[in-house]
């Protein structure tokens, strides 16, 4: 059984911090920017000494210094700490960011509630993965390899014609925060023959079309020899060669939704 994942797995490991004695007005300007984050660790020599949100600034004179506004009793992680343990953390203090310090009470990191949830949508993949390695296995007899590595999204052939708009924007929505889990593809190549073909995964990469992203994470399992893929032949037949090639169907929800609404 697999052990359960660690914040220092899921953690941001760089972070931006302030100094005690920085001034409540450049710090604001930092928290307003859209694009930077909504708190800050205060550190002294890398030790994390209190936290600094846009709360503790509001009400603060522009003059005054972080040391004045910032909280002091502030909680922390442990870089060995389980993300579930994290989680029950960051529910019952009502916050949205833990420091990970080490021993010496050093900045190592930072886990959001955000890093939780990213941590729970990808505990599914090896599960995936685990199955299909399984099937391969049983039905062509040959050793499989497993690798997790980045993939260039313009070499991946598709294995399914159609997407829905619906899963898209929601899978898109999961990108821009930094949710999606990893792709599962298939390696069939040697030289000129087999392909890299997208065994799971076709929401995440056209959602990483519309939004430039060029590359995305991906376990690859790779049959020690060829194998006649059944997906290769439904690629094949259905004309598909390229992420292009997938069709956005917009006049219908995904069938999930579908059967979810006829349950209600």
């Amino acid at each position: 059984m697999a052990s359960e994942p660690q914040v220092s797995e899921y953690m941001t490991h760089e972070v931006a911090t302030v100094a005690p004695s920085d001034s409540v007005s450049t710090v604001t300007e930092r928290i307003s920017d859209p694009d930077g984050p909504s708190g800050f660790p205060v550190c002294t020599d890398e030790i994390v000494v209190g936290f600094v949100t846009g709360r503790d600034l509001l009400a603060a004179d522009d003059t005054a210094t972080v040391a004045e506004v910032m909280s002091h009793d502030i909680i922390v992680a442990d870089p060995d700490m389980s993300v579930t343990d994290a989680a029950r953390v960051i529910l019952r203090s009502d916050i949205q960011k833990l420091p990970v310090v080490d021993d010496d009470g050093r900045l190592t990191g930072i886990i959001s509630n955000t890093d939780v949830i990213r941590s729970q949508i990808e505990r599914a993949t090896p599960e995936k993965v685990g199955k299909l390695r399984r099937t391969l296995t049983e039905l062509h007899g040959v050793e499989i390899s497993q690798d997790r590595q980045q993939v260039e999204l313009g070499k991946l052939v598709p294995t399914q014609e159609q997407v829905y708009a619906d899963e898209l924007d929601g899978r898109r929505y999961e990108l821009e925060r930094g949710l999606a889990e990893p792709l599962v593809v298939i390696d069939t190549r040697d030289g000129d023959e087999g392909g890299l073909y997208l065994a799971d995964g076709h929401h995440r990469v056209l959602a990483a079309e519309q939004l430039d992203i060029d590359e995305m994470e991906a376990y690859v399992i790779a049959p020690a020899e060829q194998i006649n893929l059944g997906m290769a032949r439904t690629a094949t037949e259905q004309g598909l060669s390229s992420i292009d090639d997938v069709s956005v169907v917009d006049h219908s929800r995904h069938p999930l939704v579908k059967t979810t609404t006829q349950l209600q």
